[in-house]
């Protein structure tokens, strides 16, 4: 199989390295700096596990890249407006695309059933000019749980984890799923595959749509946030409502609250990637992470309070500092 990691920042540039590593046809997609840092010096990945280089192909543009047989994205939800529509030069009839986003994905509701059947969130999918652009069929679900930087152009630091769970939206278990997963495996990542992608995500959101906010607005750890219980009964009533929005859906999340904050506290002195992008300047992943369960919410008809709060503090937060952070 030929891969192409779109977009190869911190998790696809890891990634893309690991692939290299292993033996198989894998190009980094990238621009700027790291896109330059890449072709002359490869990949550096520092790493608790070991330190290597790896020489996959790099591409500044897709023109160059040529049909691929997966595609994995590799940008954060903001980004992928812009780079769905340039997908189509490396597209064949049955190239499959993996979705790595955070929150709640563009494809969710594609085959959903039920009356939410093909909804479309607006503040994910503005438009609808990446689901136009990436057919149905083609989706593979998946869910990082591992922790990546840049911290210099062509140098990625992985923290912590090695999992990746892969999951076709209608719960099969494919053969193409199978082979990608066998793929990362042989890379050296965990990667099981779940009939039940979409209740996964869930469990995912409810942590990142209520830590990430509040670490913004309060530049505190996971474990400092945890500890502190004013601001831990917040979190907990943002996951009430995350939850009684998962509810309405029918995703029965297979973890409780209880559980899901002693996870964080258990994580520690940990950033959010909310607030690793604030302090560095960049766009947060706000809108696919909380406003779209927001979105849901006000579609769904469940009050959320808190939830909406704490968007609309981080939503402005975001546009009054983040400019001032990147002069």
């Amino acid at each position: 199989m030929k891969f192409l990691i779109a977009g190869a920042g911190a998790i696809g540039a890891y990634i893309g390295a690991r692939m290299a590593q292993a033996g198989y046809d894998v190009t980094l997609f990238a621009r700027g700096p790291h896109l330059r840092a890449m072709q002359e010096r490869g990949v550096q990945v520092k790493s608790p596990e070991r330190d290597f280089v790896a020489r996959p192909r790099i591409a500044g543009s897709l023109d160059e890249v040529g049909l691929v047989d997966v595609v994995l994205l590799g940008v954060k939800a903001h980004g992928l407006t812009q780079l769905a529509p340039q997908l189509a030069p490396v597209l064949r009839p049955d190239t499959t695309v993996v979705s790595t986003q955070n929150g709640i994905p563009w494809w969710y509701f594609q085959g959903f059933g039920g009356e939410w059947d093909g909804l479309r969130l607006e503040r994910v999918d503005p438009g609808g000019e990446i689901s136009s652009a990436i057919e149905a069929r083609r989706v593979l679900g998946s869910i990082v749980y591992f922790s990546t930087e840049i911290t210099a152009p062509g140098v990625v630091q992985h923290i912590a984890g090695n999992r990746i769970s892969l999951g076709e939206p209608d719960g099969s278990r494919s053969e193409r799923c199978r082979r990608i997963s066998e793929a990362l495996v042989k890379s050296g990542l965990r990667c099981p595959i779940t009939s039940r992608i979409r209740h996964e995500i869930w469990v995912k959101v409810l942590g990142n749509a209520s830590f990430n906010p509040v670490s913004a607005l309060t530049r505190a750890t996971l474990a400092q946030m945890v500890r502190d219980p004013g601001v831990c009964s917040l979190i907990r009533s943002i996951m009430q409502e995350v939850e009684a929005v998962s509810g309405k859906l029918g995703m029965e999340l297979p973890v409780s609250i209880d559980q899901r904050i002693a996870g964080a506290e258990k994580v520690g002195e940990h950033k959010t990637s909310m607030l690793q992008d604030l302090e560095a300047g960049r766009p947060m992943e706000l809108e696919a992470i909380v406003g779209s369960v927001v979105e849901l919410g006000e579609r769904l008809g469940v009050p959320m309070p808190y939830t909406r709060t704490v968007y609309d503090c981080t939503k402005l937060l975001g546009q009054s500092v983040a400019p001032h952070a990147r002069s």
